[in-house]
Order: C-alpha cells, then structure tokens, then sequence
C-alpha cells in the first residue's frame, strides 16, 4: 500500500546516500544469508521497522542503520511475504501492492 510521501523519500538524494553507505558497511552481502553461513550478495536495503506516512518523516527511523538490513532478493521477498499478505513480491524483489 503506498503511503504519503513514500515516493519523495525513496527517491532523495538523502536516502541514496545513506542506502549506498549502509550497502557499503554490510560490504554488499546479504545480512541474512551471513547469518546462516552462505554468501549472497545484497540487493535491498530493508527496514526492518516499516515505514509509514508518520515514521517516513522520523530520521531517527527511517535513516538510521539500526533500522536497516542489506537482504538478497530471496530473503527481501521472504521478509514481505510473511508480514505483508497483502502484498507479493515480483521475480525481482519488488514488492506490489494486490488488494
């Protein structure tokens, strides 16, 4: 479900700057994969907290690496599917609205 404001955010300058430095910390491997032992690299920079119209606005959580994870496409669309039954995630990681 988009949200306002979700578009402006994940188009910034800001957050790509601080994707690019979060990707570049988790040394571009998928964080979940590591975890288990396998090396994936990493596609998706995930919040683990999901934003919404009000939390989009609190850089504390949508800009902070506390709130960020580096995932691989499977486990991005892992992720989405468990939480989100309203949502499916496409062959690339994308997650689409379905309701």
């Amino acid at each position: 479900m988009r949200y306002e404001g979700q578009e402006a955010f994940y188009k910034s300058h800001t957050w790509y700057r601080v994707r690019d430095a979060y990707k570049k910390q988790a040394k571009g491997l998928c964080e979940r994969c590591l975890a288990k032992g396998r090396i994936t690299p990493g596609e998706m920079v995930h919040h683990k907290i999901p934003l919404d119209a009000e939390k989009i606005k609190d850089p504390n959580l949508a800009l902070s690496f506390d709130n960020l994870e580096l995932l691989c496409r499977d486990c991005h669309a892992a992720e989405h599917s468990k939480k989100d039954r309203r949502f499916k995630v496409d062959e690339y990681g994308r997650v689409e609205c379905v309701s």
